[in-house]
């Protein structure tokens, strides 16, 4: 085998085959390096897996709620297996047609690990040692779950998320160390399956980075539903008796919370060890990759992009990054990747998506700030669904009209979200998302009866004074 490549990807996550794919379809010949599945945490142990879960308990509360709608369901239960069995299936399918756009796009694949030796030589450890030689490098190795230094953290029991995917059965109660996008979204499927759900958060609001009156929103509706909140509390040591016991200090006294499993969902640390990069003189802080904005690192051949660079560790920014990158490799005017404009989902019920800066954060860079609201309560869409809970949130410029943000809590949010994204790409103001028509009967209609509040008129709501 010809082991010479112009561009050389190591990773084969949504960051790694993407750009991988990209190049090859730039007309270099390409190379992508992994010695696990395609798909990267993503697909097999994060974003894919954890949606279809979610999604098998939405059905499950929809079908308890049918009376509501007219319809008659007798004795609704679930079979968690086949759930489980369900969630393999998409991942299966899923990494297959990863494998199959690898495939036919002519990038080579080489399964193993990847070691730098120098910033033009790659040695691949797998079956047996090969060694690839290349003009560019992109740097796609991910992330992998934080591990607290923590007594009692290495118990049976103890588990991160992808541990927890793994399990074919269901636990009877949960400690989620957590309260983070992860540990909200275990919490959501977990209790919509019946399970006795409780999550300990250092921090005095959960989904930090949200706007915090979804924040607090979520939280409610979870609460109101059986799920109990420890906040401000610091996890000390986790023992195990019968059951598993975590404990943490809140208000300065010792609490503890019992489950048959404990859930780690306390960040991710960059998969950039071992990989020969120190050797190389490569730039690293807390083992991030340093790019530049251009996603290329201090060593002008080689790229990193996704969460070994820890701009922002979500799935479409890796593959984001990988477009540029990919385009960067071939030389002359260079591709910029926008980090400020990455869309934030999570997938509870009703969703949360935002792009751009919430109120408090536009407040504190000094803008001068205009919020437009409207409430799902008004919307006809919300209405026929049965779900008015939430709203949608608009942040503008008082000066100039400029979007600066947009927050979404309600059904479909995280399918609306792309509206916010493009409108603020492209410069838009709150005038123009007000006059841009909007299909009715659709819970998208919220973000333009937004913009009318901005604006002062709304024909759906009731003007104030």
């Amino acid at each position: 085998m010809e082991n010479q490549f112009q561009v050389a990807v190591v990773g084969g996550g949504p960051g790694g085959y993407v750009a991988a794919i990209a190049s090859a379809q730039l007309g270099m010949k390409t190379v992508l390096i992994e010695q696990g599945s395609l798909g990267g945490t993503c697909l097999n142990e994060g974003c894919i897996p954890t949606k279809s879960l979610l999604h098998s308990a939405e059905v499950y509360s929809l079908a308890k709620e049918a009376e509501k709608f007219g319809i008659e369901v007798q004795q609704v239960t679930f079979d968690y297996k086949k759930v489980w069995e369900r969630k393999n299936a998409v991942v299966n399918r899923l990494v297959g047609g990863v494998e199959g756009l690898v495939r036919g796009n002519r990038v080579t694949f080489i399964r193993g690990r990847g070691f730098f030796r120098d910033k033009n030589t790659i040695e691949v450890l797998g079956e047996q040692v090969q060694k690839v030689t290349f003009d560019k490098a992109i740097i796609a190795t991910g992330s992998y779950p934080a591990k607290i230094p923590l007594p009692g953290v290495d118990l049976p029991g103890v588990m991160d998320s992808g541990s927890f995917l793994a399990m074919d059965k269901l636990p009877k109660s949960v400690v989620i160390i957590g309260g983070g996008v992860i540990g909200i979204e275990f919490a959501t499927m977990l209790n919509a399956f019946g399970e006795d759900v409780s999550i300990v958060e250092m921090m005095p609001e959960i989904l930090a980075g949200v706007d915090g009156e979804i924040a607090a929103s979520m939280r409610d509706i979870l609460t109101r539903k059986g799920v109990r909140f420890h906040l401000d509390a610091k996890v000390t040591h986790i023992k195990k008796h019968s059951d598993l016991s975590v404990f943490y200090v809140q208000n300065g006294k010792e609490e503890a919370e019992k489950g048959e499993i404990v859930i780690l969902c306390t960040g991710r640390n960059p998969m950039s060890a071992n990989l020969g990069l120190e050797q190389l003189g490569m730039k690293m802080e807390r083992g991030f990759v340093l790019v530049d904005e251009n996603c290329c690192t201090n060593i002008p051949n080689m790229y990193a992009v996704g969460d070994v660079n820890g701009k922002v560790m979500l799935a479409h920014a890796a593959s984001h990054q990988a477009m540029v990158a990919a385009y960067n490799c071939l030389g002359g005017t260079m591709k910029r990747a926008d980090f400020s404009l990455i869309p934030s989902c999570v997938y509870t019920t009703p969703e949360i998506a935002s792009v751009g800066l919430t109120e408090e954060m536009a407040k504190a860079k000094g803008y001068s700030v205009k919020v437009g609201k409207f409430d799902a309560v008004g919307n006809g869409k919300s209405m026929v669904i049965g779900d008015t809970r939430g709203f949608a949130k608009l942040i503008s410029d008082t000066e100039t009209g400029e979007i600066l943000g947009m927050q979404l809590f309600c059904r479909n949010a995280t399918d609306m979200i792309g509206e916010g994204v493009a409108a603020m790409k492209l410069e838009c103001t709150i005038q123009e998302i007000a006059d841009a028509v909007h299909p009715h009967p659709t819970v998208n209609e919220m973000i333009m009866e937004a913009a009318h509040m901005s604006e002062g008129y709304c024909a759906h709501s009731v003007k104030r004074g």
